[in-house]
């Protein structure tokens, strides 16, 4: 196991906070996350800034690389970003948008155009490239954040058992020595360890809706294999092949697919590279234009992506001290806006915990209470995206090509996504936890939760009036 970054041992404790507006009292709770992808290292962010001492342990044994694009759009998605201080560093490492996907038939004459901006969004950045950034962030809080916030991360291992008390959770782990924590947050993805342990079986919760998803890098010897941005579809399946310009200095960068396949729910070793490598090429047998090249290549292909496109369901996020995060908790593997979602309910969900000041239960309901419409509708819009990018017939492809070459059926399908994904008020939660922070002690306990977070939002309201600001209240969209 990989340790990297001091963290506690578990348990609560009591401890200074010293900050801009001086020493004030700060319950410190421990806190277990499962997952380094987008959701963990971006939690552990915010509760290292808000002084919880974080563990995120990780079954991988470093940052996965591989993986698709994934994209950020609408006012919340890059609200949070911008507060979490790594907009620009996205923004530099990110895809650049690329080209226009060309569906093409089997003599590589175009279809139908896929505009950028619909597929990418207005900031695409490799799945890989994100979660480092997010990885790397989480070890440096930003200045006048708790002492010791940095979280510690645990790689190579993972949860074998949960068992929750009053005072917290025990937790036994697949090669490391048991723990005891405070929480447990499940930030673990589709098939989430957390969730199985302390909610139920996967198939509980997780719908296959008829699809999988591919994706890896090209290899070497791909030759001008990835030199057009194109995909050729038959119905049932697709496969795409092209390259990311910034990414062109690589070296041994050839390109990339990522390919779709409509198929009954198959049964494989989800750690098992061979077996994936396998069900991906038996889909693409027979298929037309160059596919035998892009299946072939994954032969020398060193990492890949592959899943289901399904959806997470599960009736309540959080039970006792365990608590669930981004796909784990409302999955949508593709087009379900499930990277923004995760990144906003990080943030939604630290901030909460830090105005409870202990009180999970409280902190639990409201983050759910909060995020939950808002991640519903996201979902909803990758219920569909397996037949989009794959429909099942010849039909069904023409009239999605139809679609595409339909300029005005374009401009609605992205001013959806827009509305869609800004559909959600963000409380500014920096300022409300250290307006929190400076307030003397109040009456409350547990229930006083609600009084004492009206008497912080004026408190907060009172002195932007007194610095002659016009900012908009805390609770709304800032």
């Amino acid at each position: 196991m990989a340790h990297e970054a001091a963290g506690g041992q578990g348990g609560t404790e009591r401890s200074e906070r010293v900050g801009e507006r001086g020493v004030v009292s700060s319950r410190r709770c421990s806190v277990l996350i499962s997952g380094v992808s987008v959701a963990g290292p971006a939690l552990a962010y915010w509760l290292g800034r808000y002084g919880f001492r974080t563990t995120v342990v990780e079954v991988a044994p470093a940052l996965r690389g591989g993986g698709f694009a994934v994209d950020f759009r609408g006012a919340a998605h890059l609200q949070v970003l911008e507060r979490m201080g790594v907009l620009e560093d996205i923004k530099s490492h990110g895809t650049g948008g690329g080209a226009p996907l060309s569906f093409i038939d089997a003599q590589g004459r175009q279809l139908a155009s896929m505009p950028a901006e619909l597929a990418g969004g207005e900031v695409e950045i490799l799945r890989s490239q994100l979660s480092r950034i997010l990885y790397e962030h989480s070890l440096t809080p930003p200045p006048g954040a708790a002492p010791g916030g940095a979280p510690e991360y645990v790689f190579g291992d993972s949860l074998s058992g949960l068992t929750q008390t009053a005072d917290g959770v025990q937790v036994t782990f697949e090669r490391g020595a048991p723990r005891t924590f405070d929480l447990v947050i499940g930030a673990d993805g589709q098939h989430s360890t957390v969730r199985r342990l302390a909610f139920g079986p996967e198939e509980d919760f997780v719908s296959h809706l008829g699809y999988y998803v591919a994706a890896w890098d090209l290899p070497e010897d791909a030759g001008d294999l990835g030199a057009r941005q194109v995909g050729y579809g038959e119905p049932g399946r697709l496969a795409t092949v092209g390259r990311v310009p910034r990414r062109d200095r690589e070296p041994g960068y050839t390109g990339e697919s990522f390919c779709v396949f409509a198929a009954e729910e198959l049964s494989y070793d989800r750690r098992d590279l061979r077996s994936q490598k396998a069900a991906v090429a038996a889909a693409f047998e027979g298929a037309g234009w160059r596919t035998p090249e892009v299946t072939g290549s994954l032969g020398g292909a060193r990492d890949l992506y592959f899943d289901s496109i399904s959806r997470v369901d599960v009736p309540t996020w959080s039970t006792g001290r365990t608590a669930l995060l981004g796909d784990a908790a409302h999955g949508a593997t593709v087009g379900g806006m499930g990277t923004g979602s995760a990144v906003v309910g990080a943030y939604v969900l630290a901030g909460e915990l830090a105005l409870a000041d202990g009180d999970h239960a409280t902190a639990f309901a409201r983050y759910e209470r909060k995020l939950r419409p808002y991640v519903t509708r996201c979902q909803e819009g990758g219920r569909g995206a397996g037949e989009f990018l794959a429909p099942p017939t010849q039909e069904a492809m023409d009239a999605r090509n139809a679609l595409l070459n339909d300029p005005s059926a374009l401009a609605a399908m992205l001013g959806e996504g827009q509305a869609l994904s800004a559909a959600i008020e963000l409380a500014d939660y920096p300022s409300l936890v250290e307006a929190a922070a400076a307030a003397p002690p109040g009456p409350w306990v547990g229930g006083g939760y609600g009084r004492r977070e009206e008497r912080v939002e004026r408190q907060a309201r009172e002195a932007r009036e007194g610095q002659g600001g016009t900012a908009p209240a805390a609770g709304g969209a800032k």
